[in-house]
């Protein structure tokens, strides 16, 4: 395919240049804090991922192992894509001090990401948009927008376009930024420039993310066991949640937070300008007691929009009964665990009936 943007008269550094800028202020008037581009190279990834499968790592999700080669060749997913662009939106909301609510055992834990409405619509609309306007500007090509909805190996695909690096914890670290944004990206047949890849990490010596783990999910530095990681409990895994793993759960009951909060790089992280990330329903801070009380019509309600409501119903009280089991007791928690007792689930039950057993 003919480069849309060769050069017409002027270097070929400039002639480059000029679209790519455009896109980015596109793109930072989208909300987007940070563009990048990238080709579809993912070599220096797939024994990673290869290995990390094979150890089974990926405990029940299937489907990091079931797309074959398109998650690693972009190419074998959206036939004919040769670019990348790749889109960072920080979403760190204003809100109660997590740390604060982490210490606090009557409270919910909340993942910051999931506080405000559901980022896969929000991004994906704003990347969209993005696509229609490069299209216009570029007099066509072809354009497929993701946002954690397909096979695609975001971080690995950031780093190679120089928006971070990937650090101990697995997360994409921007030394601007730290680790508190999404990810999304445009797969495209249009060949554009790419930007330099991010070579070099600069985690160093650190393993703070290492060691703060509750559940010690990684067993090594950039090696995660997804079966440990609480994230992984709390929302992907829908079973009986081992025994030996819900203590160190505290009072986390949709994802975790701990080895973004203990980065060192997370003192540059910005908060979000982003109104739909705002907290809602008080959920920054809410009661676990509060929480467990909800019917389905109730956290169907208050989960509206957000992300918190793929986890459904069952699995909600599952992780609130664990979070209310390791609180300290009180009247008020070892009344609604009682009342609990009667759900209709069996496995709503079993994890209610631990954490009674917690608090004799």
């Amino acid at each position: 395919m003919t480069d849309p943007l060769a050069d017409t008269g002027s270097s070929p550094d400039s002639a480059d240049a000029a679209p790519l800028d455009t896109i980015r202020q596109w793109g930072q008037e989208l909300g987007f804090q940070a563009l990048g581009f990238t080709g579809i190279d993912l070599a220096q990834h797939r024994d990673y991922l290869a290995k990390w499968l094979e150890a089974g790592y990926h405990g029940e999700m299937e489907w990091m192992a079931s797309h074959g080669q398109k998650r690693t060749h972009p190419d074998a997913l959206v036939p004919g894509t040769c670019t990348v662009i790749t889109a960072r939106m920080d979403y760190l909301p204003e809100g109660k001090d997590p740390e604060a609510v982490l210490a606090s055992s009557e409270k919910a834990y909340i993942s910051r990401y999931a506080l405000g409405r559901d980022y896969h619509k929000l991004i994906r609309g704003r990347l969209a948009k993005l696509a229609k306007r490069i299209e216009a500007q570029l007099g066509g090509g072809q354009y497929r927008a993701f946002v954690d909805s397909a096979p695609v190996l975001e971080r690995a695909l950031a780093e190679n376009a120089g928006l971070g690096w990937i650090g101990k914890n697995t997360m994409l670290l921007n030394d601007k930024a730290g680790s508190w944004f999404f990810l999304g990206e445009i797969y495209t047949d249009i060949p554009l420039p790419p930007d330099p890849p991010q070579d070099t990490e600069h985690c160093g010596s650190c393993r703070a993310c290492l060691d703060v783990c509750p559940t010690n999910a990684f067993t090594a530095p950039w090696v995660l066991d997804a079966r440990k990681c609480i994230s992984y409990l709390t929302i992907e895994f829908d079973g009986v949640i081992p025994e030996s793993l819900r203590p160190a759960m505290g009072n986390r009951i949709y994802g975790c937070d701990d080895c973004q909060l203990v980065c060192p790089w997370n003192k540059f992280a910005q908060q979000t300008g982003e109104p739909d990330f705002t907290p809602r329903h008080g959920l920054d801070a809410i009661d676990l007691v509060e929480c467990l009380s909800w019917d389905k019509p109730t956290f169907l309600a208050r989960t509206e929009g957000s992300a918190i409501r793929r986890i459904g119903f069952e699995q909600w009280r599952r992780n609130v009964a664990i979070a209310l089991g390791n609180a300290e007791s009180s009247d008020a928690i070892r009344t609604a665990l009682q009342t609990a007792l009667e759900d209709p689930s069996e496995l709503v039950r079993e994890h209610v009936q631990w954490a009674i057993a917690q608090h004799h």
